[in-house]
């Protein structure tokens, strides 16, 4: 990854769309923009990370609109991937490049179906922890399968 894929992908963690918006793609940093803010509101995420963050959990989960929250890795993480491979400098990217940004997801996801009830050590997360420990395993195996799939002849 090169300084300015980084740069991008940096922007895009911190809020969807502005890595599109550094990269020229005016219209798709939008849309991105758009749809995270409406995600946000509809699935009140911003009330939830802060009952998460003071530690009352129970509240967070009570306040999180599920229905809505469950688009919200898939923009996101789409938002990464897509500023990270259009900050490419027009070249080819690596074969599958993509896996450890949709196994992210996809675990992430799959983290937040289970947060209301699951688990570890006998803590119940939430939904936002939960997701957040969940993102490693999905990106780290993404990383795995791509290393794998590029080494077969």
């Amino acid at each position: 990854m090169n300084k300015s894929q980084v740069e991008k992908l940096m922007w895009s963690i911190a809020l969807p769309g502005f890595g599109q918006y550094l990269n020229g793609k005016y219209f798709k940093g939008t849309v991105l923009l758009i749809l995270e803010f409406i995600i946000n509101v509809q699935a009140h995420f911003n009330q939830v990370i802060l009952l998460s963050f003071h530690g009352e959990i129970g509240k967070a989960i009570t306040h999180t609109d599920y229905q809505w929250l469950m688009f919200y890795p898939c923009v996101y993480f789409f938002s990464l991937w897509d500023a990270v491979n259009d900050a490419g400098g027009g070249k080819e990217p690596e074969p599958y490049s993509f896996l450890p940004y949709v196994l992210g997801v996809f675990f992430v996801t799959v983290g937040l179906i289970f947060s209301s009830n699951l688990r570890i050590y006998g803590v119940l997360w939430g939904p936002v922890w939960l997701p957040m420990l969940f993102v490693f395993p999905g990106i780290i195996i993404g990383l795995l399968i791509k290393k794998t799939l590029n080494k077969a002849p």
